[in-house]
């Protein structure tokens, strides 16, 4: 555990790199304002030249985005998010920053969607060093896999399956042009082509879920998945409220928001704790898979939505076209 300035640090040099001359823009909110103000300082004493959109400016949330801050993103050389989420504002605002940022091809962009103090001294204090060494190590054994199978004790068992044309990324804190990443980091992810079978995900859930409802642990949802999508009637949680939520994400939203549309592996193991923001777990030694978009601009995928919702699955066993990658939540390294 180290502190948020030196989380501030590492995101500033070691993660984007912000140079001097370079355009710098930070986008962040009132409840988060503390961090973006300690990134834009952060940046400025590189020699940068910051500009600083607070999301409340633009009106009550959730806010549409505004051509202003796009502008903005079209002329920077570096970005960074770091703001909580509010419902439906990953259609209004998120999506149609994401499209921005990757119209700019020289923009590197640390993405840091429900960002606290915590996360700053915790996960942004890791060993990237060690992050990108892990990173690599696991690419290696799934870069070529035609299924993973993933179980845990609580009954999650699902295979899924992978289209050897769409890409394996690499998600390791070095923060390039044209692959923007989430801060902290930490994974190595894909669109899955399809999947079956039961999933318990009880860690916590992404988007506005992750803030309002925290720790699944007591109350996880489970659902099956046949050929890539969820199965409606299979959904149960103990907590109504967030099964309501959830269908209504997943069932309503679009014709692909209930198909899965990320795998993902954990790869940051200076982490030691969950702390039940998907922003950090999804990167704990592990897995999580999302439904809605496969972010085709980054895996390849031939389909996309406009939802992503993310679920973290505590203590996998991970098995690689019959190998055993990872055994109740430990890698077993070469």
């Amino acid at each position: 555990m180290g502190t948020m300035a030196e989380g501030v640090r590492q995101a500033v040099k070691n993660c984007l790199r912000i140079q001097a001359g370079e355009r710098v823009v930070v986008i962040t909110d009132a409840q988060t304002r503390e961090i973006g103000a300690a990134i834009k300082d952060a940046a400025e004493t590189t020699g940068a030249a910051v500009s600083l959109f607070v999301m409340e400016d633009f009106g009550a949330r959730p806010i549409d985005f505004p051509g202003e801050i796009g502008a903005a993103l079209a002329d920077a050389d570096v970005s960074v998010y770091a703001a909580q989420g509010a419902e439906g504002e990953l259609q209004s605002f998120r999506m149609h920053m994401l499209k921005a940022i990757e119209a700019n091809p020289k923009l590197r962009h640390g993405h840091m969607i429900g960002i606290t103090p915590e996360i700053m001294a915790d996960g942004m204090c890791s060993d990237y060093v060690e992050i990108q060494r892990i990173s690599k190590w696991v690419y290696g054994k799934v870069k070529d896999a035609s299924e993973i199978r993933v179980q845990t004790a609580k009954g999650c068992d699902f295979t899924a399956r992978f289209n050897p044309e769409w890409k394996w990324i690499i998600s390791d804190g070095d923060v390039q042009p044209m692959n923007w990443k989430n801060l902290p980091d930490g994974e190595v992810f894909t669109a899955p082509l399809s999947a079956d079978g039961r999933l318990v995900i009880d860690g916590c859930l992404g988007d506005f879920f992750t803030e309002r409802y925290g720790s699944l642990a007591a109350t996880p949802v489970t659902l099956e998945v046949k050929e890539g999508r969820a199965i409606g009637e299979s959904l149960t949680c103990d907590n109504e409220q967030l099964r309501n939520a959830f269908a209504k994400y997943v069932f309503q939203s679009d014709e692909n928001s209930d198909r899965m549309g990320e795998f993902a592996i954990g790869t940051n193991t200076g982490l030691t704790r969950l702390i039940y923001n998907l922003l950090q777990d999804e990167k704990f030694p592990g897995v999580h898979v999302a439904f809605g978009s496969p972010y085709p601009g980054k895996t390849g995928a031939d389909w996309d939505s406009k939802t992503h919702v993310d679920g973290v699955i505590i203590a996998p066993t991970i098995t690689v076209d019959g190998r055993t990658l990872m055994d109740h939540g430990q890698f077993l390294f070469d």
